[in-house]
């Protein structure tokens, strides 16, 4: 049995807590599934209940009827707590960033699993999941609040990471920047002057504001407006299925990773 990689997590999960994110990824992922026969999904620390994975797994099934998923977690008294939900398709094993699985996942979903490190180590971390991607496979790894209603995941593929997506429930944030506390590993300590994505979050901060006449007409109308002036200066995803009305209006908005990664040589670079 190969040796198990990382730390047990504070295991915090619930009901829907990650419904943000498995509608993003059905939506953009959902083709890619579809293109394997029997496509192998992992839900990497998925915490102290199975219920965020048995939810992947639905939420899946319903775009791609043969996915396999497969929750791998590092404390065995969660596997052992899990294990009686399984059913075809869906199965829990003990592990961790070494992915015991069966063979090289298309999807991984890891979220809340990185805060707890280093920034380094979230790097190094990143890589290793992308060294165990299917060819042609995609990551999702981020943070969301306690009820999933302020959420933010990078996507990443065997290359690097590709976009960053911010998500929040209308109504649960007073401006953009508050996501900055959801922000990945990877870029949290980043936010400071002269970094990118600290004048991203300005800038969003700003359109939010120049547009808070719209919010005559709720918080959806001011977002999609909010999406549209940043567009003008910042590579926001215009079309479907990563960006464009159809996202901005569930409180979505993606861009290109390039653009915000940090500034320094090295890592993801």
């Amino acid at each position: 049995m190969p040796k198990r990689i990382g730390e047990i997590t504070r295991g915090t999960t619930g009901h829907n807590r990650l419904r943000r994110a498995d509608r993003w990824v059905a939506a953009v992922h959902g083709r890619l599934l579809r293109s394997a026969d029997r496509p192998l999904v992992v839900d990497l620390g998925y915490g102290a209940s199975h219920t965020t994975t048995l939810e992947l797994f639905l939420r899946l099934r319903r775009v791609c009827p043969s996915v396999e998923v497969v929750g791998v977690e590092i404390d065995p008294a969660r596997v052992a707590a899990a294990r009686p939900y399984e059913r075809e398709g869906l199965s829990f094993v003990l592990g961790g960033f070494e992915l015991p699985v069966s063979g090289p996942p298309l999807l991984i979903r890891a979220f809340n699993v990185l805060r707890q490190y280093g920034e380094a180590e979230a790097w190094d971390y990143w890589t290793m999941l992308r060294a165990r991607l299917a060819p042609g496979g995609a990551i999702v790894e981020g943070t969301c609040s306690e009820v999933g209603h302020r959420a933010v995941w990078a996507g990443l593929d065997t290359t690097g990471p590709r976009t960053l997506t911010f998500s929040a429930r209308f109504g649960g944030f007073e401006r953009p920047s508050d996501l900055a506390e959801r922000l990945p590993k990877t870029l949290i300590h980043r936010n400071v002057p002269g970094e990118p994505i600290h004048a991203f979050l300005r800038d969003f901060d700003h359109a939010w504001a120049v547009n808070a006449p719209l919010g005559a007409y709720g918080h959806r109308q001011r977002w999609i407006a909010t999406a549209r002036t940043l567009a003008g200066t910042w590579p926001v995803a215009e079309r479907p299925p990563l960006g464009g009305v159809p996202r901005w209006r569930l409180g979505e908005l993606t861009l290109d990773w390039a653009a915000l990664a940090p500034d320094h040589v090295g890592h993801g670079r």
